[in-house]
């Protein structure tokens, strides 16, 4: 687990120091302003829920934690991450406990948390199976509603390797391409598993979820991401 932290820190650092990184930085942040926009309108979140965030991302950096910026007047939020994530503790005071742990088995009681969120966080957690379980997991702990978002696989460009439709080939070549010019970390499966609208929509069935809806953001006309809203029955 610490290796896997210490290259994901790696490889986020150099991406964030590459050229196509800071000419799409604004994009992305008009993203995440719209992902919040959607997330205040389907879950109908006030600062007096309470909140989970999983996979909270320990960096001060503006584009990386969108959600903890919109919501610094509430004092019942909880961070959930496989790091660490206290340093965050210095610029959102507000942040009512840091939890380390795994998104798939949280050992958190049922219905613990108003709301469940989740940003870029579903394509990293490993399989299929392991991806099922954080959904799975994520609608447990809820009260009331999920929102997760995840990048499109078929969106032409992939923002991790910054590379276009390779990872529209079948994952095992796609994996085989990555390691062969050197992107070890995201040609595992562990580190790296993208998923499409009918994915989601498979496991939103494969748990018996109904009451759900898939949010397409697109950019330049396509769908970049796509964002998971479940709302539990009352």
């Amino acid at each position: 687990m610490e290796e896997k932290i210490k290259h994901r820190i790696q490889t986020y650092s150099e991406s964030k120091n590459s050229f196509f990184y800071r000419l799409i930085k604004k994009i992305i942040l008009n993203a995440r302003e719209n992902f919040f926009y959607h997330f205040i309108h389907f879950t109908e979140y006030n600062d007096n829920q309470s909140l989970l965030d999983i996979g909270t991302t320990p960096s001060l950096d503006s584009e990386q934690n969108v959600i903890l910026e919109k919501t610094k007047n509430n004092k019942n939020i909880t961070c959930f991450s496989d790091q660490d994530c206290s340093i965050l503790g210095k610029k959102y005071s507000n942040i009512k406990d840091f939890i380390i742990g795994d998104g798939t088995n949280t050992d958190l009681k049922d219905m613990s948390f108003d709301i469940v969120h989740s940003n870029a966080t579903l394509e990293h957690v490993g399989s299929y199976n392991n991806q099922i379980a954080f959904v799975k997991e994520a609608w447990r702990v809820s009260k009331n509603h999920v929102f997760i978002q995840t990048p499109n696989r078929f969106y032409p460009i992939d923002f991790h390797t910054n590379l276009p439709l390779i990872h529209w080939l079948p994952k095992k070549i796609h994996r085989k391409i990555l390691k062969f010019i050197g992107l070890n970390f995201y040609s595992t499966e562990e580190n790296l598993n993208l998923l499409s609208e009918s994915n989601l929509i498979d496991i939103c069935k494969k748990l018996d979820i109904k009451k759900f809806k898939i949010i397409k953001h697109k950019l330049f006309f396509m769908t970049s991401n796509l964002i998971l809203v479940i709302t539990k029955s009352s």
